[in-house]
């Protein structure tokens, strides 16, 4: 089975090796069919104490670390990048 992998953004950085990350996601409402956000908290292992707060980051699932942690941080997740094709067209 495939790990999964989340995005969202770093609540609290307090902790030693350790970030909160709260997840948001899109729901429609049963009955009336809005689109309504919902948000969850998570544990990340975070190693190097590398992300601070405010950061959006991705999560993989991994093997439990501690009683909370059960995901590890991949990377940040950079919303400035430039897409890859775009800078390979302007080096051309």
């Amino acid at each position: 089975m495939p790990k999964r992998v989340l995005t969202g953004t770093v609540v609290s950085d307090k902790t030693d090796k350790t970030i909160v990350v709260s997840v948001e996601r899109r729901v429609k409402h049963p009955l009336y069919g809005k689109i309504i956000k919902r948000s969850k908290k998570y544990h990340a292992h975070d190693e190097g104490n590398v992300y601070k707060e405010g950061q959006t980051v991705r999560i993989e699932e991994c093997a439990p670390i501690s009683k909370l942690k059960t995901w590890t941080v991949i990377g940040e997740v950079d919303a400035h990048r430039a897409p890859e094709t775009t800078s390979a067209a302007s080096a051309a």
